[in-house]
């Protein structure tokens, strides 16, 4: 709920900055206390409550399977086996589903892509001045949860698939071969340029379209709440009805954070499915 002492503009950017530490002005280095100050960071600077929830989520998604792992029997499964068998299951006939090409990497990459961006979004359910409190209270200016409402994550993964892209392209492809696919097509090969230019801007767009996509429904979901949290300080009447609007709107984003954790791991199969398919007309 919104302080008494806070505005709805600064109490909407306190919740939309990050814990910072970076480089000041002066050189010296530390926490910003203030918005003003992380962004004056600029790159010098690291998002320390986005890089310590990315690792909290992963590391659940690790205990979670491991756990599972270790319990697992060929008899009647347990709750919990059943869960993490029906997931595994589920991201196993879809990578089958796509990609028809032999690499025991793809399918357990999706998988952990689905379920870390899974939990990373589910963050975003968590009423959003919970851990932000508990953090005030313990004297730490800023705390934001969701680290996929930060673009430093969401173009990060998107990169490291960018990565892969290319490398399994040249792999399969030979340079010569990925040179020709950028370069002569969809036009004949004496427009090679202006190939190069549009086949180019096509793959740039496979990792921006990966990491703008998650980040902007995230972020946009998260904007919501505070903008709901908000009404919780508006007035008698405003109050339960942004409880109702709370509920409801926690209930859809279930979907959406599914939603778009499976797209992500959808798209990173087709992705790597296209750079090992080969053309032999090129």
């Amino acid at each position: 709920m919104a302080s008494s002492t806070q505005t709805s503009a600064e109490y909407i950017q306190h919740h939309l900055t990050n814990l910072t530490y970076g480089q000041f002005p002066d050189g010296s280095w530390g926490l910003a206390h203030t918005a003003e100050e992380a962004a004056a960071m600029g790159f010098n600077a690291i998002h320390v409550d986005t890089m310590l929830w990315s690792l909290v989520t992963g590391f659940t998604f690790f205990g979670i399977f491991y756990a599972a792992a270790r319990k697992a029997t060929a008899g009647i499964p347990g709750g919990l086996q059943n869960f993490v068998e029906m997931i595994v299951d589920f991201i196993d006939d879809t990578t089958s589903s796509i990609f028809n090409y032999k690499n025991t990497l793809i399918a357990p990459m999706a998988l952990t892509i689905f379920v870390w961006v899974w939990l990373m979004n589910f963050m975003d359910l968590i009423p959003v001045d919970w851990i932000p409190s508990l953090a005030a209270a313990m004297g730490i200016h800023y705390m934001k949860i969701v680290p996929s409402t930060d673009p430093n994550v969401t173009m990060a993964m998107a990169m490291s698939i960018f990565v892969l892209i290319i490398y399994y392209s040249i792999k399969h492809k030979g340079l010569g071969g990925f040179f020709a696919e950028l370069a002569f097509h969809p036009f004949p090969k004496f427009l090679a340029p202006v190939n190069l230019i549009l086949e180019g801007v096509t793959l740039i767009a496979k990792p921006l379209s990966l990491g703008l996509r998650l980040f902007g429904n995230m972020y946009a979901g998260e904007m919501i709440f505070i903008l709901i949290a908000l009404m919780f300080g508006a007035g008698l009447f405003w109050g339960p009805v942004a409880g109702v609007m709370q509920w409801g709107w926690a209930m859809f984003h279930v979907l959406i954070i599914s939603l778009q954790a499976f797209i992500f791991a959808v798209l990173t199969i087709v992705y790597l499915a296209q750079a090992h398919e080969v053309d032999e007309e090129h």
